[in-house]
């Protein structure tokens, strides 16, 4: 189990495991129920790699990041650690 702590989002941790390059069981705590529930059924079971693709860069309203993007800069970190 991978553990970040995403920063200038309501989240305060995302969980998540790898596995055949695949993301699993990808968890937020805190943040928009709804929405962090949906990016985690729609991300569950897809390539690291395009999961960051598509998800990278989403802001929040004003706000220069969201969970979304918060959950690729963790499989980015994820990614770094790994090699």
């Amino acid at each position: 189990m991978y553990e970040y702590i995403p920063q200038g989002t309501c989240s305060r941790k995302i969980t998540f495991e790898v596995e055949d390059n695949k993301v699993r069981n990808v968890r937020f705590e805190g943040g928009c129920s709804g929405n962090t529930q949906g990016v985690s059924a729609l991300i569950e079971g897809m390539d690291v790699d395009e999961a960051i693709k598509r998800i990278y860069g989403i802001k929040c309203g004003f706000r220069p990041t969201s969970c979304p993007d918060q959950l690729a800069r963790a499989l980015m970190e994820y990614k770094d650690n790994a090699d």
